[in-house]
């Protein structure tokens, strides 16, 4: 980005709720069922259908105002956005205006939620993006366009969705990244929404600007319209930056416009211009009556879960990890949980962490798989670290068994150790009479050792471990060979 010019962004994420049923009618909300088959004369907009509201949508949105902070209105609305489009049958959309169910809050951004190439340059670290709201609405249809058609899927029309606005108030793709990234484990945390954007249930409108640096009145704002993945979002906001900025050197002028990025070209191209705002003639929707919140929040309290933060704070001060290692385990759900459980009760959680960040997760990536399918279960994996811990077996030996434990789902640490002849050797007579071997094989490295070159001693251990073939303890051969070698 030029030095002259600084960027402005605001982000409007659309989030799937995770209900049974959609907001204002009883079908099913499926992913990947048959086209349209989940409609009924609500859904469809027909003539004399009346709506009903979703009670179990209303308390997800009102828990993700709680997770994010926001307030909870007393007493919130909904109204009929009235817009033409194929997607909406009844020719306008269900939404809330001026009485959403939650107004102010904020996401914040942790340094793990940016990407990796970022997080050693953080501009703004511990930044909290301000929301203006978050309202609750029903989806629209989806839309296939073909050669020379177009086709309409209605099972997406009338899901539960919320619309969660920011305040102008990202600085850089990177931020924008980051956003997406907290927003994303926060509502996973929730259980609010799967969140998966590869299959709609979380996408991304990004308002953009840029203008002169020292300039307060903030640019022309442009749109880059239903984003679908976080990481397209901010290769689209660095080409739209580079681009706005690129008219303006030149000399020329930005209008007001919604543009669509492409992913194959790396462009953002021009969609439409919008000279004014649209003009939806919101007004109350008479057949739903407005909704006192305190009836339902109560409950919503109580399922409020412990969140990212928290959980990052609680790895650190009660298994004694690093915050960088508290921080991804928790960014993730899943592999968060999995840890917790092969951490019960072991006396270092620490090495347990070790394992599951670079071991498991190498392995898991390797073969294509996420935590949720992998073949170890977390208790099994205690198993292994116990062993590991209790001296019978090396951590040598402990990748073998791994990896063996990794390709045969089910099997224990002990039985595939036992298989393999695996045993680490912790018998101190044994280990002593090794030992006597090597000092008396090397009587060099042992007046080294004598004469202050205390290095010496891991040659010594190496040879121990190699006439061990491996086996044996390296704690007490390095107990044992410190005592010999003062006597």
């Amino acid at each position: 980005m030029s030095e002259n010019y600084v960027a402005t962004i605001g982000l409007e994420v659309h989030v799937q709720l995770r209900t049974r049923s959609k907001m204002f009618c009883g079908c099913p909300v499926e992913y990947g069922s048959e086209t349209n088959a989940h409609t009924c004369p609500v859904c469809l907009g027909l003539p004399g259908s009346l709506p009903v509201m979703n009670g179990e949508a209303l308390k997800m949105t009102a828990l993700t105002g709680l997770m994010l902070g926001c307030q909870i209105a007393d007493v919130c609305k909904f109204d009929r956005k009235n817009y033409f489009y194929p997607d909406m049958p009844k020719n306008y959309q269900i939404s809330q205006y001026d009485m959403p169910i939650c107004i102010g809050g904020g996401v914040p951004l942790p340094e793990m939620t940016y990407p990796k190439d970022a997080q050693k340059s953080i501009a703004a670290p511990d930044k909290v993006v301000p929301l203006v709201r978050i309202h609750l609405e029903e989806d629209v249809a989806k839309s296939f366009h073909f050669e020379t058609s177009t086709g309409i899927d209605f099972n997406r029309a009338g899901t539960p969705l919320m619309e969660i606005v920011s305040e102008p108030a990202i600085d850089s793709p990177e931020e924008a990244f980051a956003y997406l990234s907290s927003l994303k484990q926060i509502l996973e945390y929730g259980d609010v929404s799967h969140a998966d954007m590869e299959k709609g249930q979380l996408r991304c409108d990004c308002n953009v600007s840029v203008r002169p640096e020292g300039q307060a009145e903030l640019g022309t704002k442009i749109e880059i319209k239903n984003m679908n993945t976080i990481s397209g979002v901010r290769r689209a906001l660095a080409f739209e930056i580079e681009r706005q900025i690129g008219v303006l050197q030149g000399g020329g002028t930005l209008r007001q416009e919604t543009r669509r990025w492409d992913e194959a070209a790396g462009q953002t191209f021009l969609m439409r211009t919008k000279e004014l705002a649209h003009d939806y003639r919101y007004f109350p929707d008479p057949d739903l009556m407005p909704v006192r919140t305190a009836d339902f929040m109560p409950e919503v309290r109580q399922r409020v879960p412990e969140l990212p933060a928290q959980k990052r704070a609680r790895f650190e001060r009660d298994y004694g990890v690093s915050p960088y290692d508290a921080g991804v385990l928790a960014s993730d759900l899943a592999l968060s949980q999995y840890f917790e459980k092969a951490a019960k009760g072991a006396s270092k959680p620490k090495l347990v962490a070790n394992w599951v960040l670079n071991d498991l997760q190498s392995a898991l990536k390797n073969a294509g798989l996420g935590i949720g399918e992998c073949p170890i279960a977390p208790e099994a994996f205690n198993g292994l670290i116990g062993m590991i811990e209790a001296g019978k077996i090396s951590s040598t030996q402990g990748k073998e068994v791994f990896v063996g434990m990794f390709a045969a789902p089910g099997r224990s640490a002990a039985e595939i150790a036992e298989e393999k002849g695996l045993k680490q050797e912790s018998d101190t007579g044994a280990i002593e009479a090794i030992c006597d071997q090597v000092l008396a094989a090397n009587p060099k490295a042992v007046a080294e050792y004598k004469g202050g070159k205390l290095a010496s001693i891991n040659f010594l251990k190496g040879q121990v471990m190699k006439l061990s073939q491996g086996k044996a303890n390296p704690n007490v051969v390095a107990e044992v060979l410190t005592r010999k070698l003062s006597e």
